[in-house]
């Protein structure tokens, strides 16, 4: 029953479930972010570039034969996922930046009033270098 209670005990600490919520909450993000890459910002960049559409671009290495597939290296889904990534960082950049700003720095604390020693102290000290 032990490892039970340990398991149990393991889940629902809470950087667990935060750390789940985060992560669900990231893969729905991502596909709102490709959605936005590849249907909204691509689209007019490859129209600016001729008409071209990166999810197309490959070098094919083998042609089709018969049943087996084509060999290609489809570098226009690498840029697309390239710029899903670029799009994402930039997004969690400005978000952390959001949430930092959001905190307060609190307020420095004034310096403590010097016990009464030390200002008789520095007194003395006055006085003295007055003298010489």
């Amino acid at each position: 029953m032990s490892i039970l209670k340990e398991f149990r005990e393991f889940a629902v600490k809470g950087n667990v479930v935060d750390m789940a919520v985060g992560v669900i909450i990231g893969g729905a993000f991502g596909k709102i972010v490709s959605s936005l890459v590849s249907d909204v910002i691509m689209p007019p960049i490859g129209w600016l570039i001729g008409g071209v559409d990166f999810k197309d671009l490959a070098i094919t290495l083998q042609e089709k034969q018969g049943e087996t597939e084509a060999v290609m290296i489809k570098y226009g889904a690498f840029i697309q996922n390239v710029f899903d990534f670029l799009i994402i960082a930039i997004a969690v950049f400005g978000m952390v930046k959001l949430i930092n700003s959001l905190k307060k720095a609190p307020e420095p604390a004034a310096p403590a009033e010097p016990p009464a020693q030390e200002k008789l102290l520095a007194e003395i000290r006055d006085l003295l270098a007055k003298k010489q």
